[in-house]
């Protein structure tokens, strides 16, 4: 027996502007909304979803779960993004590998690099 990934659930207060904007910047779509309080995102090439659930109190804080998406032009894509409403928290380097991490408009941070190698 084996966990198969089924999706990545953020948590928000309001969930429909959030789902939105992600379906946005990934060029996905959202394929459900279920009475406001749950969203399901589908992402183009991939078996995976992104879901949005309403929650009174979402967890305070740096979220301990985050996604590491990959362009073939950082830069751009991060103007890209920050444009389209996200806030640039940092900017990394590694032996040459470099990410920038951002936060979408809910405060949800993610990291942005090149291509992995």
């Amino acid at each position: 027996m084996a966990l198969e990934l089924g999706m990545i659930t953020f948590d928000s207060t309001d969930p429909g502007p959030l789902a939105t904007w992600w379906a946005e910047q990934t060029a996905g779509t959202v394929e459900q909304e279920n009475d406001g309080w749950f969203y399901v995102v589908a992402l183009p090439n991939s078996p995976y979803k992104l879901a949005f659930q309403k929650v009174d109190d979402p967890t305070p804080g740096k979220n301990r779960i985050h996604l590491d998406l990959t362009s073939e032009n950082l830069d751009g894509e991060v103007g890209r993004l920050t444009v389209g409403g996200a806030t640039e928290v940092a900017q990394h380097e590694m032996d040459g590998f470099r990410w920038v991490t951002l936060a979408d408009p809910d405060g949800n941070q993610f990291c942005v690099s090149g291509p992995h190698s």
